[in-house]
């Protein structure tokens, strides 16, 4: 195992060249980006780093942004993003967080944003948390708070169950898989029909995903960099390796539910829910009766509050999906009173 650096210097500039380089849609102001499955180009709010590592008979690189604190608190917090995202959109978070003293690590996970994008690896949330547990070994971490978005709630899940010393607190910020949508009557689809429906995508139909599913068809300007990778993937060269890649996470994500073991979960945990959020994978493949009683993240957000053994439950009203964009303000004050000082 390795760790190598890309160039790049944390600061200010940073920040501004990757915000401004998000609005104009990607790299030298691009109105319509194009980018590799390593997503060359285009500009993290941190410096970005890489592990190297050997699993199931493959090198792979995991990137992440390891941000210190200038006073730091002695404490850490690891962000997982979710499925349609990468460790970029956690950039104005983990700034907040270094300011209050965190030193703050954000992996890209294998398969997403810059890391390697395997298509002949098992992808699972176990493997997904060993590898990553694995990253935070070499970056001499011995405790650390976890804070999980959309799929990485699923991951910090399974990665709390299985490190459960290791994680001080746990935070589930909008996760999915908080119900079972299979044992709730909606099909499985194979991985080859997956990858046709992801091969058939167009950057219009991701906006309009997002649109619906995640801001109950409202947009701001403000969500547009959330667009700008999974768009700028659809026209770029490697699409058909990153809609495979995409299909076998889909897989991963609707075969493998945490949320019959919310129960044995033995850490503090915090779910921030946004309420106007109703997120369902596979809610257009049944009828209108049970799409409609998918993804109520009201009640799914107080079932799981009352199922986690030391719970806390961070309603906020007129959210949807993604709180750390959306309303920021009433996320990161809900995130850092939870956090260990």
């Amino acid at each position: 195992m390795r760790r190598q650096r890309t160039t790049g210097k944390r600061g200010g500039w940073v920040l501004l060249a990757s915000f401004i380089a998000l609005l104009l849609g990607g790299p030298a102001g691009a109105a319509e980006p194009a980018f590799d499955a390593r997503l060359s180009g285009f500009v993290y709010p941190y410096a970005v780093e890489r592990f190297a590592f050997q699993a199931q008979g493959q090198r792979h690189e995991m990137a992440y942004m390891a941000v210190a604190p200038a006073e730091p608190n002695g404490r850490t917090v690891v962000l997982l993003h979710g499925k349609n995202f990468s460790g970029a959109y956690w950039g104005r978070t983990i700034e907040a967080l270094t300011e209050a003293g965190y030193r703050v690590i954000a992996p890209d996970q294998i398969g997403f944003g810059k890391s390697s994008k395997p298509t002949d690896f098992q992808y699972s949330f176990h493997a997904l948390a060993h590898h990553t547990r694995s990253l935070l070994a070499a970056l001499g971490v011995e405790r650390a708070s976890v804070v999980g978005h959309s799929m990485g709630g699923m991951l910090a899940t399974r990665f709390a169950l299985m490190f459960p010393d290791f994680t001080e607190r746990l935070a589930l910020v909008n996760p999915i898989g908080l119900e079972d949508w299979g044992a709730k009557g909606v099909p499985y689809t194979p991985v080859d029909k997956r990858f046709r429906a992801e091969m058939d995508k167009t950057p219009a139909g991701v906006k309009a995903y997002m649109r619906d599913s995640y801001f109950a068809g409202e947009w701001r300007p403000a969500y547009d960099p959330l667009v700008t990778i999974q768009a700028g993937w659809v026209r770029g060269p490697d699409w058909p390796r990153l809609a495979r890649v995409s299909a076998l996470t889909y897989d991963m994500i609707v075969t493998q539910s945490v949320v019959h073991e919310f129960p044995d979960l033995q850490v503090p945990t915090q779910l921030i829910i946004g309420q106007r959020d109703r997120t369902a994978l596979g809610k257009g493949k049944v009828a209108d009766k049970l799409a409609a009683e998918l993804g109520d993240y009201p009640a799914l957000g107080r079932r799981a509050a009352e199922r986690i053994p030391d719970a806390r439950l961070v309603a906020l009203a007129d959210v949807g999906h993604v709180p750390h964009y959306e309303a920021f303000g009433r996320f990161i004050e809900a995130l850092t009173g939870f956090l260990p000082k």
